[in-house]
């Protein structure tokens, strides 16, 4: 039996009208820089291949809620729509906690002719107008594993980095079988992030961490990849965005080798988003921003929960 006041928002009603104001105040960042607004379907013919997200899966149509709109969003930038950003809701399968729901909701947005140093000065002055003005800094993947006491992620055998997560004294203990990548990705997020600054833009991740952004064309053993941590709280991934449509064809298949490997549903391509690739996607940089752990965190509240009217328990 629900309890009494399980029918009432999780955020109190100040902090739910100071998310609306924050959402008026975002609206008016990009129309002020000619941005303009789009709208793509929540529900899609396909997923995404990237084995680190699950999708949701609507059964009765066979169709996908989607965990970002990037997809069809590059659809709109090869038809020639130019500058443009999206509020949406957004879903992925199994993420539930302090810093998870379900059902979230993603800013996401692009930039023509943008590198990544610009889109980072732009995601920079955006937080400006939830958190206030502040001071981030730069590291890259390499250096912050480096600052942090850890072997180099770019040139340690994966027997290095597993006698580093061995070795570490976080409460949660190193699961078994762990790749490489993932070995990586548990040291950073149960080591790195705890010896970040304030406010810090992580740059230049592995080449295998790519996802689809471009490599760099300098020292393609990294790519043109950027996440914003804040409080030690992922809030924005962005690329300087791949184009190369048998490139990312290529990166759809070993994504979907490694779901098999894993033994994942192995989710089919967007042949849509592949076919205007092939027409012709432009230089571009984008970012997704997750605005509820934006919101948790200049609101000062202890979790999503404080932010969302009605969280995953609730809705």
């Amino acid at each position: 039996m629900e309890s009494d006041s399980e029918w009432a928002p999780a955020a109190s009603l100040a902090v739910l009208r100071q998310r609306a104001e924050w959402l008026a105040g975002l609206r008016r960042f990009f129309h002020e820089r000619g941005v303009i607004e789009v709208e793509t379907p929540v529900l899609a013919a396909a997923g995404v291949t990237d084995p680190q997200v699950e999708c949701l899966q609507e059964s009765t149509t066979e169709r996908w809620l989607q965990p970002s709109p990037e997809y069809a969003m590059k659809r709109l930038l090869a038809a020639g729509i130019g500058d443009c950003y999206q509020i949406t809701p957004a879903f992925r399968a199994g993420e539930q906690g302090r810093w998870h729901n379900p059902e979230f909701t993603l800013l996401e947005w692009y930039r023509v002719g943008f590198s990544a140093d610009a889109m980072m000065d732009e995601v920079e002055q955006l937080t400006a107008c939830v958190l206030g003005a502040g001071q981030t800094a730069r590291l890259t993947y390499q250096s912050s594993f480096i600052a942090a006491g850890l072997p180099d992620p770019l040139t340690a055998s994966e027997a290095r980095l597993a006698a580093a997560a061995a070795a570490n004294p976080s409460a949660r203990p190193v699961p078994a079988g762990l790749s490489r990548r993932d070995l990586l990705d548990w040291l950073f997020s149960q080591v790195v992030t705890s010896h970040l600054p304030e406010r810090c833009f992580i740059t230049h991740y592995p080449a295998d961490q790519a996802v689809l952004a471009r490599l760099d064309p300098t020292d393609p053993s990294v790519a043109e990849r950027f996440e914003l941590f804040v409080q030690g709280v992922e809030i924005a991934n962005g690329f300087r965005e791949l184009t190369d449509a048998v490139a990312q064809r290529d990166r759809f298949e070993a994504d979907q080798a490694a779901r098999r490997a894993a033994g994942q549903a192995v989710m089919a391509m967007d042949e849509r988003l592949l076919a205007a690739m092939t027409a012709g996607l432009p230089d571009c940089a984008g970012v997704a921003m997750g605005l509820d752990r934006l919101f948790a965190i200049a609101a000062g509240v202890e979790s999503l929960a404080g932010v969302l009217a009605f969280p995953w328990l609730r809705a």
